[in-house]
């Protein structure tokens, strides 16, 4: 199914704390779409991981991500409205709707929670690393979605 392939998209490559590299966007809706909401689930899974592996530093991690998400609430808000109006489009009515938001918002946290544990799984001193450069890369340029992924929103907000 379409939006089971948008999902699994999300999660794909995952490596790094940054994730993949920033593309220029690919102008399909659905992959750019992919590609910007799965950058936010893996920012979210780095954020759970650390926080449960380090949970010394869990107050500078959510301050960090607090400020980030504030900074970026208007686009996340967007992002999440445009996945689920994807779910929406996949369904043939309320009821299907229904199961169709509970279904696939379950295989994302799914995805999110399998990329959280490959986190966890990582040499304690490697998390240890991305874990402390973790808020500072929440400050930066690299977690900037606007520039970072300017050519995959361009091609979202094409689409109304």
């Amino acid at each position: 199914m379409f939006i089971r392939w948008v999902i699994c998209l999300c999660f794909s490559a995952f490596a790094g704390l940054s994730g993949p590299a920033a593309a220029q966007g690919t102008g399909d809706y659905a992959e750019d779409l992919a590609r910007v909401y799965g950058a936010h689930q893996r920012v979210l899974a780095t954020r759970e991981a650390c926080d449960e592996a380090f949970p010394a530093r869990r107050a500078a991690t959510d301050k960090a991500y607090s400020e980030w998400r504030e900074r970026h609430q208007s686009l996340l808000e967007d992002l999440d409205s445009r996945v689920t109006l994807m779910i929406q489009g996949v369904s043939t009515d309320q009821k299907d709707y229904s199961r169709n938001l509970g279904k696939y918002e379950g295989e994302i946290l799914q995805h999110r929670l399998e990329f959280r544990q490959t986190l966890l799984a990582l040499d304690k001193a490697e998390l240890d690393q991305q874990c402390r450069q973790f808020p500072a890369y929440l400050k930066g340029p690299e977690a900037d979605f606007r520039k970072k992924y300017a050519g995959e929103l361009k091609t979202i907000g094409k689409r109304k």
